[in-house]
């Protein structure tokens, strides 16, 4: 009789107990290599919405600077400890020499990417994006030294996040496509409202103490899929389906982190981390069309 009362309670206790990422997704995350993946991806997709074929360095520079940015942001959160840490950081702690060597080679190769094969009128341009990447790490990790109080910023972190991650994907595109720029001005800016939602509830989930924060997600969440699919309606009905589908997938994104929200108490922290940057890679169905 105990052995049979015993069994319900173990199987209660497994679909009770917080579901754990695959081994796989979880290198992925506590590698870094969750952010350069879906920095390709939404380069591509700005790229395949627009019609232009980006040549192959595009995609491999965008994805080395991704990831020499995050080894980089890693291991400075781990060494000042400003705020609790996350597996991801002790992992990165942990194999420090080995990241370290791993974020100056891809910096490094990152930028003989861009300076042998990006055109000269293009580099200004990417050039006052990357100083504005740059001077944000420093403020973050260094906020004191190169940011005065008199006149540091009162933007979000999260939106700030958002928008360079995104204007840096779409950059490459917008040098291409001169004659209807206007046309990605409003997926650019629905992908920047995507990034910061990402960044929002990340870190909403993994602060303590938070619960109007933690609350307000799955509303974020909603409200912005609905107004994307408004807009993905819009550009459909001007004949831009291309564009509409890439503004689709930015709604699906959207509301794979409301579901996200909703199951984070069944969700282990790193299973939950990893979901949320693997819910915006909803736009690879895309680069499968033609």
């Amino acid at each position: 009789m105990a052995t049979s009362s015993a069994l319900p309670l173990r199987i209660r206790a497994a679909f009770l107990s917080p579901i754990d990422a695959p081994a796989l997704l979880r290198l992925w995350h506590l590698t870094s290599l969750d952010a350069p993946t879906v920095a390709v991806v939404w380069t591509l997709a700005f790229a395949w919405a627009s019609n232009v074929r980006l040549p192959a360095w595009v995609a491999v520079g965008i994805g080395l600077a991704a990831w020499s940015f995050y080894i980089g942001d890693r291991l400075l959160d781990a060494h000042t400890a400003r705020s609790p840490l996350r597996p991801r950081h002790y992992f990165h702690w942990k194999h420090r020499l080995v990241f370290l060597s791993l974020a100056i080679a891809t910096a490094v190769a990152a930028f003989a990417f861009m300076l042998h094969s990006m055109p000269v009128a293009a580099r200004a341009r990417n050039a006052v994006l990357a100083a504005a990447t740059v001077a944000y790490f420093l403020s973050v990790h260094n906020p004191g030294r190169f940011v005065t109080p008199r006149i540091r910023l009162r933007i979000p972190k999260e939106l700030l996040v958002g928008t360079l991650f995104t204007l840096a994907c779409a950059a490459s595109t917008w040098t291409r496509i001169a004659g209807h720029r206007a046309l990605m001005f409003a997926p650019i800016v629905c992908f920047i409202a995507l990034a910061w939602l990402n960044c929002h509830a990340i870190e909403s989930w993994e602060s303590s103490g938070k619960t109007s924060r933690q609350a307000a997600v799955f509303s974020f969440a909603m409200t912005l899929a609905g107004a994307v699919l408004l807009a993905a309606a819009v550009y459909a009905t001007m004949h831009l389906p291309r564009i509409a589908a890439l503004l689709a997938a930015a709604a699906l994104s959207s509301i794979f982190l409301g579901v996200l929200d909703r199951a984070r108490p069944r969700l282990t922290p790193i299973a939950l981390r990893a979901a949320a940057d693997l819910a915006l890679l909803t736009p690879l169905a895309l680069l499968a069309i033609a």
